[in-house]
């Protein structure tokens, strides 16, 4: 069983309109994951859903598949459930658009739990917390999970608090701990994708504006698989330089 990947991309950003065709060293950021994800060993299709005839332009340029989608989308699953009703797959994989440097490995990593396990219908990733500013820091979503891989909880607050060690102490130990960061790389069996965006939004989801809780109100399983490999996502044109650095040191 091999998997679909689906690389929702939208034009307007509030942070960075045009994104997604942003150049890094010379190509499109979109073409960059387009070419990543394509190396994984367990995607067999990769798709641009957009709601934009630039980026549909851009993808096409390179000789990629584009699907063109609504554009009143209130979120990335949503475009994501519009193209997974159009082709049959029985994994969809969910990849940011803007992570020009994923490693093709992290894919696998989030799609052999589902391969391996048929009860397991959604999965995403975590890597390990090892700066204690990334710990208290809001915009980094945390996650805890149980002793089968499962999750209980994710978080914008620093989980799970170590009530008995001193700030100093939580600082130098912070890498033994195995607290992690949630990764928004997602795996979903199709049937799943298709009815998630008839759910309505739930309590928790509301509270912490975290989309992934909607899943975990209503008792899905969601499995997290634990990942080496680092996310150098692009929200900025800073961030953007930092990326290009990264790549051209990559491929000195």
């Amino acid at each position: 069983m091999k998997a679909t990947a689906i690389i929702p991309a939208r034009y307007g950003s509030t942070r960075f309109p045009g994104k997604p065709l942003a150049l890094i060293n010379g190509l499109p950021m979109i073409q960059h994951v387009c070419q990543r994800v394509s190396r994984a060993a367990m995607v067999d299709r990769v798709i641009v859903a957009t709601d934009d005839e630039r980026i549909v332009a851009a993808v096409e340029a390179f000789d990629g598949e584009v699907m063109l989608t609504r554009s009143d989308h209130p979120t990335g699953t949503d475009r994501l459930a519009e193209v997974a009703a159009n082709i049959d797959s029985e994994l969809i994989v969910n990849v940011q658009g803007d992570e020009p440097l994923i490693d093709p490995r992290m894919v696998d990593q989030a799609v052999a739990p589902l391969v391996e396990n048929q009860q397991i219908q959604m999965g995403t990733l975590a890597s390990t917390i090892d700066e204690i500013g990334d710990f208290h820091n809001q915009n980094v979503v945390k996650v805890v999970k149980r002793q089968d891989g499962m999750a209980l909880y994710f978080s914008r607050a620093p989980i799970p608090w170590p009530r008995d060690l001193s700030s100093e102490q939580l600082a130098a130990g912070l890498p033994r701990l195995g607290l992690l960061r949630h990764i928004g790389l997602y795996v979903y069996r199709r049937q799943l994708l298709l009815d998630y965006p008839s759910w309505p939004k739930t309590p928790l989801e509301n509270l912490e504006n975290l989309e992934q809780l909607r899943a975990l109100e209503r008792g899905v399983g969601l499995y997290v698989a634990e990942t080496e490999f680092s996310c150098h996502g692009v929200d900025t044109p800073a961030d953007l330089e930092r990326v290009e650095k990264l790549l051209s040191a990559e491929n000195q």
